[in-house]
């Protein structure tokens, strides 16, 4: 039985397979997924708890995951400034970057298309 190929089985999997599969398994597919709150408020969340802890190399994928998952961008970007005042102004300066990056990536690769 083969499984599926995952982000989390991409990233981690050939030298943590177990963390890989815990991520999967828990935390996508348990934790993402309760009833308690939308899948936009946990990325609300999880992106403003991201940028409060200045966890910058998880961010990008966050991002992402709270614009497919209907923040807006402008949203984002008041996300970033409320947090400047609480998290510090070099969290939310990192976290404009990116935002930054990602949206350059998006319309270079909507300008291939």
């Amino acid at each position: 039985m083969q499984i599926p190929s995952t982000i989390a089985r991409e990233l981690m999997g050939d030298i943590a397979p177990k963390f890989a599969e815990l991520t999967d398994t828990v935390l996508f597919d348990d934790i993402w997924q309760r009833p308690g709150l939308a899948a936009r408020e946990r990325s609300l969340i999880t992106v403003a708890t991201l940028i409060a802890l200045n966890r910058s190399e998880q961010l990008p994928f966050h991002i992402q995951r709270a614009l497919d998952n209907g923040i807006t961008h402008a949203e984002l970007v008041e996300v970033i400034t409320q947090l400047a005042f609480y998290a510090g102004w070099p969290t939310a300066a990192s976290a404009v970057t990116a935002l930054r990056q990602l949206s350059a990536k998006q319309t270079t690769s909507t300008s291939k298309e």
